[in-house]
């Protein structure tokens, strides 16, 4: 008598750095992997982030996230994600660690597809540089760029700078703060970002700054446009 063997799905090979890999054996090796909290997909590359770091990575994102949140409840019409997966093309499906977007229905440029993921590109991303800042500055800028996220910020928290690129026609053009260390995102009206305090750990004056933003004709004249589009739609 011929013994049958029962069949079992096949466990899909487990995710490593460096893989070369489409987006969607990508995706199907890091959703067998609950265990991974980060992995992202850079021009067809898998890259998995290193134990992070409080003082370098943790906390500066925090930080970035409260800040951003307060903008967002401001904001309506506004979505703020902290690490999300990003469909952004078939090559490449990176997990930044702060994505604030218009929402599809108020005219933003990205939306959710049927699983949950952003397809497409957010309005603003934002990454957290301690020790991926090569990375960060290479290869996601130029595919940011490339999928048009409209700006980019990048905090390189151990050399104390904060990177912040505007999209202008296909390039990235650097942007300086002005003479009180203000960044003003030309994206987002009245969302004001005070450099010397953000690298200083000095929230207070940090949310003071971006109340002021939020307080100015500019944030107010957003708020009745994106309620417009939102009604319009």
């Amino acid at each position: 008598m011929t013994s049958l063997t029962p069949s079992h799905p096949q466990t899909p090979p487990i995710l490593e750095n460096g893989d070369l890999l489409s987006r969607r054996e990508f995706e199907r090796r890091y959703r067998a992997m609950p265990s991974v909290k980060k992995a992202e997909l850079i021009e067809g590359i898998v890259y998995m982030a290193s134990p992070l770091r409080f003082e370098a990575h943790a906390e500066p994102d925090a930080n970035i996230i409260g800040w951003l949140w307060n903008y967002k409840m401001a904001t309506p019409g506004v979505r703020l994600g902290d690490n999300p997966s990003v469909r952004l093309d078939l090559d490449n499906e990176p997990q930044p660690d702060a994505v604030l977007l218009i929402d599809r229905p108020s005219g933003g440029q990205s939306s959710l597809g049927e699983e949950g993921y952003i397809e497409g590109a957010p309005e603003l991303i934002v990454e957290i540089a301690a020790s991926t800042a090569s990375i960060d500055l290479r290869d996601k800028k130029r595919v940011y760029r490339r999928n048009r996220v409209r700006e980019y910020w990048v905090w390189q928290v151990m050399d104390r700078k904060f990177d912040w690129f505007g999209l202008e026609g296909e390039e990235y053009i650097s942007r300086v703060p002005d003479g009180d260390g203000i960044v003003r995102s030309g994206v987002f009206p009245g969302l004001w970002l005070a450099v010397p305090q953000l690298l200083a750990g000095e929230m207070g004056a940090l949310m003071a700054t971006l109340q002021a933003g939020l307080a100015s004709p500019a944030h107010r004249a957003f708020v009745q446009q994106l309620e417009r589009e939102g009604e319009g739609r």
